[in-house]
């Protein structure tokens, strides 16, 4: 049963020695960030994959498909490629997650924190460069790897 909240009323736990410092509080903030943006990328994909722009230069099958109107449309994103896409980030992350102590206890927080953020870079500036959906789903792999690594050094 969990009750890691609630307190001891005698007062006879441990005293922890740490302190909240400058570095701790933005290790947080970092980590906070991640998990928001994590959160917010699931709602933004959906979003963007339902953008006829992009439907029409990455997803042709599925825009073509969506201007059909002589059928339901209920199912109208059954594509592999289309869910290779949205689903490529959460998948990198869970592998990650297996691996992202290690790299956390090898490099240490603050050079886990920063090739968390350079990766996150990168994986922002190939989305934004993409041509074609293989450069979608790189960046989006980058993404995933980089979030995970990050909050894993908080």
């Amino acid at each position: 049963m969990a009750g890691g909240a609630i307190l001891n009323p005698t007062g006879g736990g441990k005293e922890y020695p740490g302190k909240m410092t400058m570095f701790v509080f933005l290790a947080c903030l970092v980590a906070a960030t991640g998990g928001l943006i994590f959160g917010y990328d699931i709602g933004i994909s959906g979003g963007v994959t339902s953008m006829d722009s992009i439907l029409r230069k990455f997803f042709t099958s599925v825009y073509r498909k969506e201007e059909d109107t002589s059928t339901n449309q209920y199912c109208k994103f059954e594509s592999q490629l289309l869910t290779t896409f949205t689903s490529s980030l959460h998948l990198t992350a869970l592998i990650a997650s297996f691996f992202a102590s290690s790299v956390t206890r090898t490099l240490g927080r603050k050079w886990s924190m920063f090739g968390g953020g350079i990766t996150f870079l990168v994986g922002v500036a190939v989305n934004g460069a993409a041509k074609d959906v293989a450069m979608l789903i790189i960046g989006r792999i980058l993404l995933g790897f980089a979030n995970q690594v990050s909050r894993s050094a908080s």
